[in-house]
Parts: structure tokens; C-alpha cells; sequence
């Protein structure tokens, strides 16, 4: 089951992308077929981290596979009086005729690399921009945030509750699953577990507890509809002078009768900290030490180190609109440029100019590799030509972009290439990973090849992207070109 089965996204572009794939094809005076590479990189790490997670690619591939103009999109363009009617009758037909080169989904990223290369027709390659982005920007912000939340939360259960506050249901479902991707153990909603096999997880509301005369009453009613399965919401009037005990006495004159046990208690509102570790208390002096405790209530990774630097008594945390809208760094920032035209057999590389330092592009296509020391730790990122594989030589010479003048090797490194072929002409070349697999992949980077001062929340160390001299100089020789007006 897809979410993309009931509707076609291929109209999912600005109106610009469009204009100007009409106007390529309008030009006699160039190949319309001319191929072209795009990147994806961004510029800077969500909520000044040390690094990113790299998600959405998979959807980003159905839409490529599955990219058409239904006779409802043709007519809908040409009631816009824009485009030319040879150009609206090719579009009848058309289908993907590109490749993709990425980075695995889960991958740990870094700014200004490419991420995702698209290799196609110019018209091609134009028309994809914003579907592709607004995939990769979307979940690779959400996954980033909920790997940050998971690591505050210090091995206890993070579990997606954020799909109402979420910008809207689409929203809510792929940032459920790049959540999972970040790291958090379940999600509350509901067609994300269908759709993606994700665990669900959820208690109750406050409006069950206020539907019945009393307290609890309805907590009794709870625990004997779902018995095994109790977790009971203690902050709808007072957690510690009603909440807590009516859970207990739950526990004892409703549970316990039937041979269960309370699964635990969620705190929602309150200074969460004080009132966990006083209802640890009461329920361990009422022998429910196995009872967990879960929270919620517009957590984030800030909130929750607070919450534990406090000693709260915290089993397991539910967070919501500060995951599934990133709150705190609500934009990835991806962006999709040019890098080069291709000619008969020829590669002429492309770069943007800014007054921006940061805005000015990595030109040309690329090779993009991770470099790992002797105990298999990442110390950079290597960009180098085409034609260059660091893997070939002993000592792989490099430039730092920040200190061009100084001679530096690597040396005694491994290097791993980061981009592989993953669509050929409009087509995947290989079956997806699971979303398990992806999971499994961010948190064994994690685990083994990111330094952990990379990983900190306060100034970070800073992961270096560096260039071969060869494709330094190159860069080099199209900023001097573009000074000149060449």
C-alpha cells in the first residue's frame, strides 16, 4: 500500500519548471535532448548540529518511476494559455528518462555534497526539482530532529505522537517515517504503521477521562476493556492527589483481581521532572515498580535532558509537534542546482556565483567519498573529479578549502565512494532497502564511524568537506572565468 496509489503527483512542480522545460523544447537553436546533471546539497545542519540524516529518497524514486500527465494535467495546462501545443502532446507520452546517482537513505550528510545527482534530458531534470525536494528537505529535517530527541533521551523509548500538529496528513505520514528512520522506537499514527510497518503505540485522552462521572471510574473502565495494555493519563485534574492514586487503586482493585499488572502512567502537563519522580515514588511504595512512566507535552531534545539533568523518572517519552514540525529549525534547506551541461562526449561544468561565499556552488560532475582513519572513523569528506579514485595510491593529496595554501595528505585512510546508481533511465537498478535496514544503517554510523564530538548538541565539531587538487583547481578556474564574463 502507497500513499501515491489513489492520485497522481507528476503535477507536483512550480509553474516556472514547466515554463522552462516549454521553452527548451520551443528552442530550434539547442538540443532539447542535451543531458544536464543536477545535485541536492544543502548548506548548513539543522539546529547547528554536527550533521544530518539523509532521508526521503525512496519516495523520491516512486515519484520518478511512476512521473506521467494524466488528460486531466494536459487539459488543465492548456487551459493556461502558456505552452505550445507540440510541447502539451509530447507531454501525453512522456516518461522519465533519467538516472540517479545517491547516497543511501540513512546516510549521515554533511553540507555542500551532493546528496542525489540527476543525470537527464534537460527538460527532465528541470521538471523534477521540486518534487524532489520537498521529499528530501522534508524528511531528511525530521529524521535529523528525532535522532537528536532519541539521543537526549538516553536509551528510553521516543515514541511519534506529532501527527495534529503536523502541516498537514501527508506530513504527518512521511514524518512519522522519518522519525523511525531518526531513531524513535513507534509512532501514534496510525497509517504510518500500514503504510510502513512502523510499530503503533498510544494510551488515552483527556476526553476519556472527562466523558465519565469520575476519575476513576474511567480508569476503571480502561483497564477492563484493555487489560494488558493499561498505561492510564493521570494529569486531566490533579496527578498527585487524584491521578496517581486512582491508577493505583486501579491497579489493585481491578487488575491484579485478573492476574495483570498496570502497564504504567502518562504525565502530560505539569513540571514534568517534579511530578515523575513523585509518582515514581507513589507507585513503587505501592509495589508497581514495574510500572513504566511515560511523558509528552511539547518535548524536544532540550526539554528532555532537562528533564533527566533533574532526575525525572522518565520510561519513555511521547513527542509531537516539536518532532514532526522540527519546531526549533524548521527549514532543511536543500536546494537543487546545476552543475553541468553534457556535449557529444564532453562534461562542461556549471557553476552559480553569489556575493554569498556560502551560495556559491561545487561545480561539475563529481565523486563524493567519506575518508575513515585506521579504527574506521570518518575524519572528512573527499569531492573529487570524475576520474579520480583516491583508492588507487597510498597518499591521496588534498585541499582544505578553508587553508587552500597548506600542502595536506591523507594518509594510512580508506576511502568509501557515497553516491551509487540508483534509478537508470526512468528505472530502479535494485530493489529499496527495508525501512528496518535504513534504521539500522544511520544508527551503525552512529555507532562506529562518527566521532562523538561530532555528535554533541553544543558546538559540535565540524566535519570537513575537502577537495582534490584537481577538482579544486577546476573550481578555481570557472570562479576567474566568471570574473572575466566568460
Amino acid at each position: 500500500m502507497k500513499q501515491f496509489d489513489a492520485r497522481n503527483l507528476s503535477m507536483m512542480f512550480d509553474l516556472y519548471e514547466m515554463t522552462m522545460a516549454n521553452g527548451y523544447f520551443e528552442d530550434k537553436e539547442r538540443d532539447r535532448d542535451d543531458y544536464v546533471s543536477f545535485d541536492v546539497f544543502y548548506r548548513n545542519n539543522p539546529d547547528a548540529g554536527g550533521f544530518a540524516i539523509f532521508a526521503g529518497l525512496e519516495q523520491v524514486l516512486d515519484y520518478l518511476e511512476n512521473l506521467h500527465f494524466s488528460t486531466e494535467d494536459i487539459s488543465y495546462l492548456r487551459s493556461l494559455h502558456v505552452f505550445s501545443e507540440p510541447f502539451l502532446q509530447w507531454l501525453e507520452t512522456y516518461q522519465f528518462r533519467g538516472s540517479v546517482y545517491a547516497m543511501p537513505e540513512g546516510s549521515i550528510i554533511y553540507p555542500d555534497e551532493p546528496l542525489l545527482t540527476v543525470y537527464a534530458p534537460l527538460i527532465d531534470a528541470q521538471l523534477v526539482e521540486t518534487a524532489i525536494l520537498c521529499e528530501i528537505n522534508h524528511q531528511s529535517l525530521v529524521a535529523t530532529k528525532a535522532q537528536r530527541i532519541v539521543k537526549a533521551a538516553q536509551g528510553r523509548g521516543v515514541s511519534d505522537f506529532g501527527a495534529r500538529r503536523a502541516h498537514n496528513m501527508d506530513a504527518a505520514v512521511y514524518g512519522a517515517r522519518a522519525a523511525y528512520i531518526g531513531g524513535a522506537n513507534s509512532t501514534a499514527t496510525v497509517l504510518a504503521g500500514q503504510m510502513f510497518n512502523i510499530p503503533v503505540s498510544g494510551t488515552m485522552a483527556h476526553s476519556w477521562v472527562m466523558y465519565y462521572d469520575d476519575e476513576y471510574t474511567a480508569f476503571k473502565r480502561f483497564a477492563e476493556i484493555y487489560p494488558d495494555n493499561a498505561i492510564l493519563l493521570v494529569d486531566t485534574y490533579d496527578v498527585l492527589d487524584s491521578g496517581v492514586p486512582n491508577a493505583i487503586r486501579v491497579a489493585k482493585e481491578v487488575l491484579e483481581p485478573m492476574g495483570k499488572r498496570l502497564k504504567g502512567i502518562r504525565i502530560d502537563s505539569g513540571d514534568l521532572a517534579y511530578l515523575s519522580k513523585k509518582a515514581r515514588k507513589m507507585l513503587d511504595a505501592a509495589g508497581l515498580t514495574d510500572a513504566i512512566i511515560v511523558m509528552s507535552n511539547s518535548l524536544d531534545e532540550y526539554t528532555i535532558s532537562s528533564i533527566l539533568e533533574q532526575g525525572g523518572c522518565v520510561d519513555s517519552f511521547g513527542v509531537g509537534e516539536r518532532l514532526i514540525t522540527a519546531k526549533s529549525d524548521p527549514v532543511f534547506g536543500a536546494v537543487y542546482k546545476l552543475v553541468a551541461v553534457h556535449k557529444d562526449k564532453a562534461i562542461i561544468p556549471k557553476i552559480k556565483i553569489s556575493e554569498t561565499f556560502e551560495k556559491i556552488t561545487n561545480p561539475g560532475r563529481k565523486r563524493a567519498w567519506r575518508v575513515y582513519d585506521k579504527t574506521g572513523h570518518a575524519i572528512a569528506d573527499l569531492l573529487t573529479l570524475l576520474d579520480e579514485d583516491p583508492r588507487e595510491v597510498k597518499e591521496f593529496p588534498f585541499v582544505d578549502t578553508q587553508r587552500p595554501w597548506k600542502k595536506m595528505t591523507f594518509r594510512d585512510c580508506t576511502f568509501r565512494e557515497l553516491q551509487e546508481l540508483v534509478l537508470e533511465k526512468g528505472k530502479r537498478t535494485h530493489p529499496s532497502p527495508s525501512l528496518e535496514e535504513i534504521r539500522h544503517y544511520v544508527r551503525q554510523q552512529l555507532d562506529h564511524e562518527i566521532w562523538p564530538e561530532e555528535q554533541r548538541f553544543s558546538n559540535p565539531h565540524t566535519h570537513f568537506l575537502d577537495m582534490s587538487p584537481k577538482y579544486y583547481a577546476m573550481k578555481m578556474r570557472l570562479l576567474e572565468d566568471a570574473k572575466k564574463g566568460k
